[in-house]
């Protein structure tokens, strides 16, 4: 089975935690437009979405989907996004698709966080993949040191030949050589530093559920 047939496995399997009538939260990236592409199927039975990025709000509206802003509405009883990194206690590393920010937003806005992956997202410790951080641009260079002292390698996210600009208008740095033992304690310790908007560790906001692409079907871990 391909990866993009397992991202749309699990996008699929994300509408069981759906509740009709309500107003859902909905992430970010390749897995999330698979489960928005599903979500349009049921479409008629929900009020609509809250979505944490302007690419997922596009692809909402395009479907037909109703999309409100956060502010608009109250509690969510489920956000549904994807994830780069997960371990066994349901912490993610997010970011990938810069975004991290509104999505952290989201998740903190929703009683439950259901985490829709393919099986090679799975690991035993989180900083294999680049560690996603929203920063205030005038903060940048300071920042990187502030990583070099951990003993990571901080860079600026390029796209197109441009510094990329998120949808809040800041810049990523994405950070190798990192592993986050200890991810509760490392996402409220960086979060702290000045020029910091979001890292993209989510402890605080980790997964009550992930929804698992394998080989052999969906594999559900419960946190």
């Amino acid at each position: 089975m391909t990866q993009d047939e397992l991202k749309a496995l699990v996008g699929q399997a994300a509408l069981q935690y759906v509740t009709p009538g309500e107003i859902v939260g909905v992430g970010t990236g390749s897995t999330v437009n698979k489960f928005i592409d599903a979500l349009a199927s049921i479409k008629d039975q929900i009020a609509g979405a809250v979505s944490s990025s302007e690419a997922s709000t596009a692809r909402l509206k395009a479907l037909g989907i109703p999309v409100f802003e956060a502010n608009a509405v109250g509690e969510l009883s489920v956000y549904i996004d994807g994830a780069d990194e997960i371990d066994a206690r349901g912490h993610m590393v997010k970011g990938g698709g810069a975004a991290l920010t509104r999505e952290k937003i989201v998740a903190a806005q929703s009683r439950r966080f259901v985490c829709i992956a393919d099986e090679s997202k799975l690991v035993q410790a989180l900083g294999a993949f680049p560690l996603p951080v929203e920063v205030i641009p005038m903060a940048t260079a300071r920042l990187v040191r502030q990583f070099a002292a951990l003993g990571g390698q901080a860079s600026v996210r390029m796209k197109d030949g441009a510094t990329l600009v998120t949808d809040n208008g800041q810049h990523i740095l994405d950070v190798t050589g990192l592993q986050i033992t200890d991810p509760l304690a490392f996402e409220s310790d960086v979060n702290q530093w000045p020029g910091v908007v979001t890292v993209g560790v989510f402890a605080n906001q980790k997964a009550s559920v992930c929804l698992l692409g394998t080989a052999s079907g969906v594999k559900t871990l419960t946190f």
